[in-house]
């Protein structure tokens, strides 16, 4: 059976944003062997491959309004710390892989991430934004809403190495 143009566009928007961050690590390791232009090359590509992603996630009418968004959000965040990402620690723990350290960080992260967006949502329900600035744990990919004052909660990162959302 042919694949239809519903199928394409997941199987390219799939592509397209794994090669965003394939190509974000390649600029990083690039600039730290020293080749800063070509970590250069590798960024812009990459935003090349972001615009490509976002063009196929659109064309799937994948982008709604904001509350609709942050719904399939909570859902997608959820899905990934009760049911993605609970078998692959066991898996890794069990081949002793060093995977294992990252995909318990996502499951406690990506949790953390599903109640903050279900903050949001109760604010935009009331037609308000959060008043809040978004500090992001640049080892584990915590979130913490306020400036941290204590280490991560995940990976005991210090709180002055956390990253403020611009």
């Amino acid at each position: 059976m042919m694949p239809t143009t519903i199928d394409n566009l997941k199987e390219a928007f799939a592509g397209e944003s794994q090669a965003n961050q394939k190509y974000r690590a390649f600029a990083k390791k690039a600039e730290q062997d020293g080749f800063a232009t070509i970590g250069k090359l590798f960024r812009l590509t990459a935003e090349a491959e972001r615009i490509h992603a976002e063009g196929h996630l659109k064309a799937l009418d994948g982008v709604g309004s904001t509350a609709d968004n942050l719904e399939a959000a909570i859902g997608g965040e959820t899905y990934e710390f009760r049911n993605m990402y609970p078998p692959m620690v066991k898996q890794a723990e069990a081949e002793g892989h060093k995977a294992k350290r990252m995909f318990a960080y996502a499951v406690a992260a990506e949790e953390v991430h599903a109640e903050l967006y279900k903050l949001a949502l109760e604010a935009v329900k009331q037609g308000k934004d959060l008043n809040a600035d978004f500090y992001l744990c640049p080892v584990c990919g915590y979130i913490e809403m306020g400036r941290p004052e204590n280490p991560c909660p995940i990976c005991g990162t210090k709180p002055d190495r956390f990253i403020i959302a611009e």
